[in-house]
């Protein structure tokens, strides 16, 4: 912009030096005035009317970037619109400057050229580039040397540039103003007396620059001299001789004392070390170190008051300066005694393995006990400070006895640590611990034992002989042989058979065999005894009781007693035509040797002609009509009746009845319980009973005495096992097949129920090698512990007198 005024400018003043000539009008004013002030009426001094200037254009051409002034139209006069700087418009350091700008006036062209002199006013103050002077000067520097410092500025020019300098008191500094060739003023700082950095090792100074203005205006500039230090001072101690105590047996690297010297120089003549010097012995150099920076005498060695009672060092510190200076002093060490020596155990002698059984008040170690110390810290006591069954016998000053105080067990406690504690008289008191270790044997004192007294081992009948029946394995808390267990069955005999022809043990691990196979219908139990030994001398043993219950498996298949027939026939029976509906017309009863579960037997027709003429009781077989008869029934009914068991897989027996109706009055089945059929073959019935009654007397005497005489002796053991059931014997021409017994006889059925009366079941079974003899058996229906009892069979023999007679003969025992 102002370039381009300048080059319009230059135009203008081109085109007015055609039309006429230039002149300049000079005006001066001071710098600094406020706008609006009046510099010059320009109508007044460049001769131009008022009223033409009012209607012509009037412009400033002012030679700088400001626009300083203007002109009123309407006046005439110059003013200013802005602040003149006369430091700012004229940068230069002169006393004159000058404003230069052209009034050019059109219609007509008229171009008037001014020069605007600002003159200067005391409008700046002196100042320091710097506010802060820092000098180094060395405390050795003599009184007269001189140290230059910067300068004060002052923008202003003439009488109200700066004109003089001013320092703060001092006793060992001022100045000297120098005047420059252009009228600047410099200023140097001159020593008057000598430094002494301990003394004043810093100077704050305080330089003024003041113009010539009016008034006057002044600038400052701080001066920090700092004395540089000379090694003029030697380090120093605060005493000469130190003494200080210290325990013995002290730690290594506990703190003795630390000495305390000081430089009062700076910097490295300050910097002091601490050394040992040839006056101090060896011997004290290798108990004590010396810290070289620090001071510090700590702790090196091993200080015994015994040994060495006090110490003395000679130590010297000396500072780092170009020229080294140092001083001395003396340590001396006073060493307290201390109670430093630890009590002694001394294990004379000691048994270090004994018996278990050793008795109470055996003597089992001798210990003696020592000090180094003197005096209460030579007094010296031993003590167990622990529960053990022992206890210290003090037999003198200095020996104890250590002695069995309790009963020992090595299966509690298979070895003591007994730890022996010996404690000084000194204050505080030392202590040492000596630990013995007592190992124990073993003797045989613990029967072995068996986790339970009694075992009930259950075994399924028709096992394999030899199968493993139980492991029964005893424990002994001994060790080695009296450890070691051998396992043995107490003989006793069943039913005239030794135990170990049934059972058979491992001597070695206690497993349990049986040698054969069993029979619940036979034996349901056994009970005997099983022993553990140990191999200890004497031996130990301790027995368990083994109870063994068979298990019954289905394995008998239920036997048809009832109605009685013939292998491979069939039963046959009568009844009256004119029998009334719910009349029993028959009864099927069948046996089985199982157990209760097994043995439940439930009974169904497995065919029948006619469904609606009889009915079946399941539970006791009853065969009762379910009407009565008509004309249009068959005379012959075909009735099949099967029995099951209760077992798993159930087992069962058949019975085929054939039942003929006759018009004749025949005596229905019920009343065959009390009174014999009035069949032909039982016409005589009273009188064979009336024989059978002499002969059942006369055998129940042969029967006594016989008993009588087998009880005397001791019978010689059988290897069949007899039969435990009262058993009837009876001669007839028949067989057993498919465990069915066939009959029309209906005595059996009354021989049945006089036997089940007396709580007892019947059996039918052949008699080995006897032809037509056969058994019907009578089994107890509970039975005891085999061990206690042996079964008792009573026999009725029954012999074949006539086709239709049975004779009950008395019971005897097997």
């Amino acid at each position: 912009m102002y370039r381009e005024r300048r080059f319009f400018s230059a135009v203008f003043v081109f085109c007015a030096l055609w039309g006429s000539a230039l002149s300049v009008t000079r005006y001066s004013i001071p710098e600094e005035m406020e706008r609006g002030s009046v510099v010059a009426n320009l109508a007044a001094d460049l001769g131009l009317e008022l009223a033409g200037l009012a209607h012509r254009e009037v412009k400033l051409d002012i030679f700088h970037s400001k626009k300083f002034l203007d002109v009123n139209k309407k006046t005439g006069e110059l003013y200013i619109v802005e602040k003149i700087d006369r430091e700012y418009l004229c940068t230069t350091k002169t006393t004159d400057c000058f404003l230069k700008l052209d009034v050019i006036i059109e219609s007509p062209l008229r171009i008037f050229n001014i020069e605007l002199g600002i003159t200067d006013i005391n409008d700046n103050a002196p100042h320091f580039r710097r506010d802060r002077i820092e000098l180094d000067v060395s405390e050795s520097a003599t009184p007269g040397e001189r140290f230059s410092l910067p300068n004060a500025v002052d923008p202003d020019v003439g009488i109200n540039t700066v004109k003089t300098y001013q320092l703060s008191a001092s006793e060992h500094f001022t100045i000297e103003i120098q005047t420059g060739s252009d009228g600047t003023k410099y200023v140097d700082l001159v020593l008057t007396k000598a430094l002494d950095r301990e003394e004043n090792a810093v100077h704050n100074l305080i330089l003024t620059a003041v113009d010539g203005g009016v008034p006057s205006q002044s600038g400052t500039a701080n001066i920090v001299v700092r004395v540089l230090d000379t090694n003029d001072n030697a380090p120093r101690f605060d005493r000469s001789v130190y003494t200080v105590n210290v325990t013995e047996n002290s730690a290594i690297g506990t703190l003795v004392m630390k000495l305390n010297a000081t430089d009062l120089d700076e910097g490295p003549n300050a910097d002091i070390t601490y050394s040992f010097t040839l006056y101090t012995s060896e011997k004290t150099q290798y108990v004590f170190a010396l810290n070289p920076n620090t001071g510090e005498i700590t702790v090196k060695g091993t200080i015994d008051y015994e040994d060495m009672k006090f110490y003395e060092m000679h130590v010297e510190v000396k500072d780092k300066g170009q020229h080294p200076l140092l001083d001395q002093c003396k340590i001396v060490v006073d060493v307290t005694d201390t109670n430093d020596n630890y009590p002694e155990i001394a294990v004379k002698s000691y048994k270090s393995t004994v018996n278990e059984d050793i008795p109470v008040g055996t003597v089992i170690a001798i210990v003696g006990i020592s000090d180094r110390d003197t005096g209460d810290n030579g007094k010296v006591n031993l003590s167990i400070n622990q529960q053990v069954p022992f206890v210290l016998n003090k037999s003198s000053d200095f020996l104890y006895e250590l002695i069995v105080s309790e009963t020992l067990d090595r299966e509690k406690v298979p070895e003591y640590d007994i730890t022996l504690v010996v404690t000084d008289g000194g204050r505080p008191s030392l202590s040492d611990n000596e630990t013995i270790t007592l190992h124990l044997l073993d003797v045989n004192d613990n029967a072995p034992l068996f986790p339970q007294s009694f075992n009930t081992i259950p075994v399924m009948e028709n096992n394999a002989p030899g199968a493993l029946l139980s492991s029964l394995t005893a424990f002994d808390p001994d060790l080695h042989e009296n450890q070691y267990l051998v396992y043995f069955i107490i003989e006793k005999e069943i039913v005239n058979t030794s135990i170990s022809m049934l059972f058979s043990i491992n001597p070695e691990n206690g497993n349990l065999y049986a040698l054969k196979t069993f029979d619940y219908e036979i034996e349901k139990e056994f009970l005997f005894h099983i022993e553990a030994r140990d191999s200890g001398v004497p031996p130990l043993s301790s027995n368990v009781t083994v109870h063994i219950i068979i298990v019954d498996q289905n394995d008998n298949t239920p036997v048809i007693v009832s109605p009685w027939r013939v292998h491979g026939s069939l039963v046959e029976e009568k009844i009256p035509r004119s029998t009334d509906k719910g009349s029993l017309v028959s009864k099927v009863i069948a046996i089985d040797t199982d157990s209760v579960q097994n043995s439940r037997i439930t009974y169904q027709f497995l065919q029948v002609t006619d469904a609606t003429l009889f009915s079946l009781d399941q539970y006791n077989g009853d065969i009762r009509t379910m009407r009565m008869f008509s004309y249009r029934d068959p005379r012959h009914q075909r009735l099949v009746v099967i029995a099951k068991d209760n077992g798993e897989p159930a087992l069962s027996a058949t019975v085929t009845i054939k039942l003929s109706t006759v018009e004749t009055a025949v005596k229905t089945y019920s009343d065959m319980t009390e009174v014999p059929l009035e069949y032909d073959i039982f016409s005589d019935l009273n009188l064979y009973l009336v024989i059978g009654l002499g002969s059942v007397s006369f055998l129940l005497l042969i029967t006594i005495l016989v008993t009588c005489v087998l009880k005397c002796q001791k019978p010689m053991p059988s290897k069949a096992a007899p039969p435990s059931r009262n058993s009837v014997i009876s001669e007839r021409n028949s067989t057993i097949a498919d465990s069915t017994l066939v009959s029309n006889d209906a005595y059996w059925y009354s021989l049945f129920l006089a036997e089940t009366r007396k709580g007892k079941l019947v059996v039918r079974q052949p008699v080995p090698k006897a032809g037509s003899r056969y058994i019907v058996s009578s089994l107890p229906r509970s039975t005891g512990l085999t061990e206690t009892s042996d079964s008792a069979a009573s026999t009725l023999q029954v012999r074949k007198q006539s086709p239709s007679v049975l004779t009950k003969l008395p019971t005897a025992f097997f």
